[in-house]
């Protein structure tokens, strides 16, 4: 309990020291390069439980190619009073990304940089991106976002390819817990033409006691301002309609409405914890694009303050989605 009042208001830190079982931990980096045409993620982590193990996973935005490299628990350090975690020769912190993989799966070298993060802000009563929820101590699964946005500088060999990512973008967040949500859709992108903009937008079936209720967390930055919407500050979801070609979401809340509207396309598989199992997931992209407009309500008049597009963007949808959605067409 101690090691969790501390953590509190430390999202990025690892949350998961004096835990032996069903616990999982993984960060979540999306590095694109000044091109846009190299998109990669990389995701780090570890599993507590009767299968513990330290795992990197990689997906590859343009080919959809993924592969989950497992290590020793043994080979899982983290810092104590910072973020900083390595696996094996690997070391992932806020500032900068070491990788030294070498396996028949993949193989990748090098070192990225990360300056001018822009984390979702921690505040006293409400420290990251899941507000008052952080409060609580049973929830399934919590969520931080580490930066935004930010500039990249380095480059990496991946698979005998040299990829120049200097001023290239990225984007960092990270999920902790007993387990994913059973039905969820994620969406980002920090890639629309105008720079400054970024966007994080979930939704989730999320337990409660012995019931659940749809949870939502959605945050847009543009020019260093942050617009959130989330289920904590009353914001409501007008309308979240599904196909297999898109999804389409509307919220609003007192002063702004939000419409957001995302193609669905190919996507590489990845695994993630479920129960303390790990599964294979439908897909993840890295290829998407996704369409914003942000309204400012006043007097029963709407006035259109941002429209943008985000390519590529990161679009995830899976679980039982049914539970969550309120039509699929």
């Amino acid at each position: 309990m101690i090691n969790y009042i501390r953590s509190l208001w430390r999202p990025a830190v690892y949350h998961g020291k004096g835990k032996k079982a069903n616990y999982f931990e993984g960060w979540f980096y999306k590095v694109v390069d000044e091109a846009k045409v190299n998109v990669y993620a990389f995701i780090p982590g570890v599993i507590l439980g009767e299968d513990s193990h330290a795992f990197i996973q990689i997906l590859d935005g343009q080919t959809h190619q993924s592969s989950y490299l497992r290590f020793p628990i043994a080979n899982f350090r983290a810092a104590k009073n910072k973020f900083e975690i390595q696996i094996g020769n690997n070391i992932f912190t806020s500032n900068f990304m070491d990788l030294n993989i070498d396996s028949p799966k993949s193989n990748v070298k090098g070192k990225l940089i990360f300056t001018n993060l822009k984390p979702w802000p921690v505040r006293l009563f409400s420290p990251g991106i899941m507000g008052c929820y952080a409060f609580v101590p049973f929830m399934e699964c919590f969520h931080g976002v580490i930066s935004l946005d930010h500039q990249i500088e380095g480059n990496l060999s991946i698979n005998e390819q040299q990829i120049d990512f200097r001023r290239g973008r990225g984007y960092i967040e990270k999920d902790w817990g007993k387990s994913f949500p059973s039905s969820y859709i994620w969406i980002q992108s920090n890639h629309f033409d105008q720079k400054g903009v970024s966007l994080v937008a979930s939704v989730a079936k999320i337990p409660w006691l012995t019931s659940s209720f749809r949870g939502f967390i959605i945050g847009l930055l543009i020019d260093g301002k942050l617009y959130k919407f989330t289920t904590y500050t009353g914001a409501k979801i007008k309308y979240l309609n599904l196909s297999n070609y898109h999804v389409k979401l509307e919220i609003n809340d007192k002063k702004f409405k939000l419409k957001i509207e995302a193609q669905r396309k190919e996507g590489g598989l990845l695994l993630a914890p479920y129960k303390m199992t790990i599964f294979k997931k439908v897909s993840e992209t890295l290829s998407s694009q996704v369409k914003v407009d942000l309204y400012e309500q006043n007097k029963n008049r709407e006035v259109l303050i941002f429209s943008g597009e985000g390519k590529p963007a990161a679009l995830d949808a899976n679980g039982k989605l049914e539970e969550i959605i309120d039509v699929f067409k």
